[in-house]
């Protein structure tokens, strides 16, 4: 599997939705997932151009950083973010999209050295499996965190359920588009809330035509050496 081929095709895909959306592609920024495979192929992914790495272990993260240090890329913490690892990856890293609850917030606010630009974590899909805030415990979540001054809620952050219901997802990322514009609208001095993070391997297209600034790919990227789960 030849990651520029694959990064290729993705790109070809990310324009035809646009096109289909009236956007323009410089609008979508895509982070390789590089969970499920070696620092090699995250390097294959930096090579074909790729910016944006995307890790959800502390371990993963902190051994890909000593590797690939020399090509600098931009860091996204993706996974469930327990608090005692904060302390671990926080300065390494310049995204993070598993923002759930305040008892992190707690947590990155105490360990981050300056502003850390954090997606809070909604759960559009109501999957009891699937981390993340319901859409009504979002603008007060937000509005507790005004005086968090490490904290910038750069966007918000969904996994659409894994389906070929294109209606379910597409209803999924609708939602958190329409969440975004009312936090938008809370006008608070660190939530400016411009990103959504969201569309992974299956569903990245049907994002991007749904609004995604950034989508979170994988398998159909770098693919994946260890057999894990879908990204």
């Amino acid at each position: 599997m030849d990651v520029k081929s694959n990064l290729r095709h993705i790109n070809d895909r990310i324009n035809e939705a646009c096109i289909k959306a009236g956007r323009t592609p410089d609008e979508i920024s895509v982070i390789a997932v590089t969970k499920y495979v070696s620092p090699e192929r995250a390097q294959a992914a930096l090579d074909a151009g790729i910016r944006h790495l995307g890790e959800n272990r502390d371990t993963g993260l902190l051994h890909k950083l000593d590797v690939l240090k020399d090509s600098e890329p931009v860091w996204h913490f993706i996974g469930t973010l327990q608090t005692r690892k904060v302390k671990a990856i926080i300065d390494h890293v310049s995204y993070i999209h598993s923002l759930d609850r305040l008892s992190l917030a707690d947590e990155i606010q105490k360990r981050a050295k300056k502003p850390i630009d954090c997606f809070v974590q909604v759960n559009t899909s109501l999957e009891p499996s699937k981390h993340g805030m319901a859409k009504e415990e979002v603008l007060p979540f937000v509005k507790k965190l005004s005086g968090y001054e490490n904290i910038r809620i750069a966007g918000l952050m969904t996994m659409a359920p894994f389906t070929d219901d294109e209606k379910a997802i597409r209803s999924c990322f609708r939602l958190l588009r329409e969440l975004r514009d009312e936090v938008r609208g809370l006008d608070q001095w660190n939530a400016p809330c411009s990103e959504l993070s969201m569309g992974m391997s299956n569903d990245y297209a049907i994002a991007v035509e749904e609004g995604a600034t950034f989508v979170r790919i994988g398998s159909s990227l770098v693919g994946n050496e260890t057999g894990g789960g879908q990204s």
